[in-house]
């Protein structure tokens, strides 16, 4: 009974208040986290993966929206072009691995070949197969060299997929979001299925697992992949390793402003 009461209230939206009083605890701790990249020169690699409308956007605004641009750098690399189309496949994505004191967020990345472009014909059944049986080495080497190396998956329901893309439609600022691909991807559920169990079976090694986390609840799955990305990088907090106090501040008043009154910005709100 107490199991049947757990799983109707896991299902049910976390409330908005609930949410950003721990939001704000965790993002706390990712400024911990940024300062001891930083210190220590780790080099970190986060890589995001799952259907159109999964929620991986947002999950990733909701790690990087109160850390410095210059540490957590996201990459979402459009279509490539014709001169990267005749390059190594994974040489456009080496080329933005972190260096050290850096978190790069790869919203998409090498996977495509598993996943988009396989189900929707931009590469060969034979192309994705020897991306998948070289994955793992590539993956390897990337953390012998001494990158951490974390990847998730955003899994999310036929049902809310198909809400949040219509709500996509009706949405003004979210028109964006919806590409000629979406559309085109939409009606192939079940060959993405197919091709991420595939991409699971070849790619889930011990060096660079694969973690799902369920996405029906925007809310609930950002602050459970923060929590769970917080353990997967030891770090220490050395935010108040030294005393910051504001120094004196000089004298105001001997300079006078200029007038701007023609090009003041219009007071409307």
């Amino acid at each position: 009974m107490a199991k049947k009461k757990e799983k109707q209230s896991n299902s049910e939206r976390l409330p908005r208040k609930e949410y950003e009083q721990a939001l704000k605890a965790l993002h706390v701790e990712l400024v911990k986290l940024q300062q001891w990249v930083v210190a220590k020169g780790l080099k970190v690699c986060i890589v995001f993966e799952g259907r159109d409308g999964a929620g991986k956007g947002g999950t990733i605004k909701a790690i990087t929206e109160r850390v410095s641009p210059r540490v957590f750098r996201v990459v979402a690399l459009p279509a490539p072009t014709e001169r990267e189309k005749s390059q190594m496949y994974a040489q456009r994505y080496i080329q933005h691995m972190p260096s050290a004191g850096e978190v790069v967020i790869f919203d998409r990345s090498w996977y495509n070949r598993a996943g988009v472009e396989r189900v929707m014909g931009f590469c060969t059944e034979e192309q994705s197969r020897k991306f998948l049986s070289v994955v793992p080495s590539f993956e390897k080497m990337l953390v012998e060299s001494g990158i951490v190396l974390i990847k998730y998956w955003l899994e999310v329901s036929p049902q809310e997929q198909e809400r949040r893309l219509k709500e996509r439609i009706t949405d003004g600022r979210k028109i964006w979001k919806l590409t000629p691909m979406d559309l085109k991807s939409f009606t192939r559920w079940d060959d993405y299925t197919r091709a991420r169990n595939e991409m699971f079976a070849a790619s889930d090694t011990s060096w660079a697992p694969w973690y799902v986390a369920p996405s029906e609840d925007k809310r609930r799955v950002r602050l459970n992949i923060i929590s769970h990305l917080l353990k997967q990088v030891p770090y220490e907090d050395i935010t108040h390793k030294q005393k910051i106090e504001l120094p004196k501040r000089g004298k105001i008043g001997r300079d006078k402003s200029t007038s701007y009154t023609s090009r003041m910005v219009p007071e409307r709100f």
